[in-house]
């Protein structure tokens, strides 16, 4: 089968970031970096923002007084002047001292004072700017929507809207709506997001030329492609994120910085939807502008090379994918990226183990779990007490995971002894963790450790232990009630784990129930979906006979050789599956058609299968019109067994 499909799911993330730039994968970016801020405005676009809301509110304010009428008395007219002018100095002096104000604290201190003296109308600029510098400082999500929304208050009062800076206020209310997490946020956000983006869309038909269009039109996609992965809605985020690349196109120098982000940006968004080949151009492209601008050594080069490794091994290209963890392990070095190398380490020998060099990757992972003992005694002995613990916590991260992969490669020997005592040093780590966080919940970081764990207890044949571990990784999803990449993988893991213990009825739940997550997820002809169904006919033909499973096998044959082509031994598998349900029920002429099929597509995967059957048919012309009697005469004196 191809390599684990589910867990290719990916460690997008071990990642940190909130923001969409993958959501599948470790982005090696300064810890300073905005939690979510899609298309975060430069200082110049703040600036330009701030001024044409300036201009606008000063437009309001100041008005030129009318030519006073003959029936009012000078006195009268030159004492209202007076303090038309008065007020109008005073709102001026507001206006500036808010203007200057830097910090955000100065802001809110000068947005006080004018509180008094504008209305909700005049004062809508500068709430928009309030909310976009609490923004910028990652304050509380609801204290930005709460300026953003009395904003949007006061220019949709305004009789002449100023309809660019009202889409920048929807952009920063669903941006908000988006740190503040949950699905009910995410939906709220996508509306004010869709808001902006008719707004926006209406703008550039009337050929909208002001130079901040089109990155408001960038932040404004990029946004709903955040949103719409926090809603699991992956199968429209790839035409947000391509939208984005015109964009970057259009608006970016040639080999710009945002090119190849953007170009990353949707190369990770394939990898997520495991459309590896889709995603291998758009990956290249982003590295060799990286390299270009920024030379090898450098935090987007590494992300880039960690992103090319998941796509080679996505692709079964193992020793392509080996290359690029290689210099990816040198930039990290590099950069003195202790803990991301160590990771980068792990990763190289699970590569290793998927191709075999099982004792290559052992010597790996056991310099992985040395390093960072000796790591931490150093900066003990610095006197660097807070790094040290902080080092100590990835210490026991790498380690587990090191544990893991150790684990995989004494159980691919067959040192079963060796591997479960691997296996329980990592459960030791993870144990000790919760106990001394006081939960017996698992975290996101543990569920998919436990997962992994299972899966070698199940290659085992420790079915009991396997499943048990196997509810611990899932309890974190329910306890969440999110629809996470791997929640579908669990659902899967668990319905194969139910089979082999004889519990049919459950495994079908559990194989129908991922069905309709992938369903969801990566539409109905992704092959991952082609998977499901050839677990789903396995399970069908163990509760209910082979006729209920043939519907399944035909549907998994039919969207693996789509997307796999029919030589894949993934197809080949689902194919071989419908000729024994054929068989079965006893549609012969079917059953033979599908198994020769089979024999033809594991020809081509092997040269001496189809050399020794054109040997067989040279054979059988040779023997034609022997009798049955002669060749059984001879297949004895040759002591081969020969059926009737």
């Amino acid at each position: 089968m191809r390599k684990n499909p589910i867990s290719l799911l990916l460690n997008l993330s071990r990642q940190g970031p909130k923001s969409f730039s993958p959501l599948i994968y470790r982005n090696y970016a300064s810890p300073s970096s905005s939690s979510s801020s899609s298309a975060p405005l430069d200082s110049p676009a703040l600036s330009r923002l701030w001024t044409r809301a300036h201009g606008l509110l000063l437009k309001v304010n100041k008005t030129t007084p009318k030519r006073f009428q003959k029936t009012e008395s000078f006195v009268d007219k030159a004492t209202q002047l007076l303090l038309r002018q008065r007020k109008l100095k005073e709102k001026c002096e507001l206006e500036e001292a808010f203007e200057s104000a830097k910090t955000k604290e100065e802001m809110l201190n000068a947005f006080k004072k004018m509180e008094s003296a504008f209305d909700e109308r005049e004062l809508a600029p500068a709430c928009l700017r309030i909310g976009l510098k609490l923004k910028e400082d990652g304050e509380d999500p609801k204290q930005i929507i709460s300026f953003a929304n009395r904003a949007l208050r006061g220019f949709d009062k305004d009789d002449e809207p100023a309809f660019l800076l009202i889409a920048w206020t929807l952009h920063l209310l669903g941006s908000a709506k988006y740190d503040l997490g949950g699905e009910l946020a995410f939906a709220d956000g996508l509306q004010y997001i869709d808001r902006a983006d008719r707004i926006l869309g209406r703008l550039e038909k009337e050929g909208c030329s002001d130079e901040d269009f089109r990155p408001l039109l960038y932040a404004v996609q990029f946004e709903s492609a955040n949103l719409k992965v926090g809603l699991g809605w992956w199968q429209e985020v790839i035409a947000h994120l391509r939208k984005c690349l015109d964009i970057k196109e259009v608006i970016s120098e040639k080999d710009g910085l945002g090119l190849g982000k953007a170009n990353r940006y949707l190369a990770e968004c394939y990898v997520a939807q495991l459309y590896f080949k889709e995603a291998l151009p758009h990956c290249m492209k982003a590295l060799e502008i990286h390299e270009k601008q920024l030379g090898q050594n450098s935090v987007e080069v590494a992300s880039d090379r960690r992103l090319l490794g998941v796509i080679y091994t996505g692709l079964e290209e193992h020793e392509k994918a080996l290359e690029q963890n290689e210099l990816l392990r040198k930039v990290l070095k590099n950069l003195g990226l202790i803990s991301d190398l160590l990771l980068a380490e792990i990763d190289a020998a699970d590569m290793q183990i998927a191709v075999g060099k099982y004792e290559t990757a052992i010597n790996t992972l056991e310099g992985v779990v040395q390093l960072p003992d000796s790591k931490t005694r150093v900066l003990c002995n610095q006197g660097m007490f807070e790094d040290s613990k902080r080092f100590l916590e990835i210490d026991e991260d790498s380690k587990t995971r090191a544990f893991i992969s150790m684990g995989k490669a004494f159980c691919n020997q067959g040192k079963f002894a060796d591997s479960k005592r691997c296996l329980e040093i990592a459960l030791g780590i993870l144990e000790k963790k919760r106990y001394e966080k006081h939960t017996f919940i698992v975290d996101e970081p543990e569920q998919d450790a436990y997962s992994e764990i299972a899966m070698q207890y199940k290659t085992m044949n420790e079915l009991e232990t396997a499943t048990s571990l196997l509810k611990k990784s899932k309890c974190y999803y329910e306890r969440e009630g999110a629809w996470d990449r791997l929640w579908g993988g669990n659902l899967a893991r668990h319905g194969w784990f139910r089979f082999l213990i004889g519990d049919a009825k459950n495994a079908v739940y559990f194989f129908d129930q991922s069905l309709s997550y992938f369903y969801r997820r990566f539409g109905q002809n992704h092959y991952v979906v082609g998977y499901i169904y050839n677990y789903l006919g396995v399970g069908y033909w163990e509760r209910d006979g082979p006729e209920a499973a043939v519907m399944k096998f035909v549907e998994a044959k039919d969207i693996l050789n789509a997307y796999l082509g029919p030589y894949h031994p993934d197809s080949i598998e689902a194919s071989q599956n419908l000729s024994k349900a054929y068989g079965a029920i006893g549609r012969y002429a079917l059953a033979i058609e599908f198994q020769l099929r089979v024999i033809d597509a594991w020809e081509i995967h092997c040269p001496e299968l189809r050399e020794a059957r054109q040997l067989l048919v040279e054979l059988k012309k040779k023997a034609d019109g022997a009798s049955l009697g002669e060749l059984k005469k001879e297949a004895d004196g040759a002591k081969l067994p020969v059926k009737a």
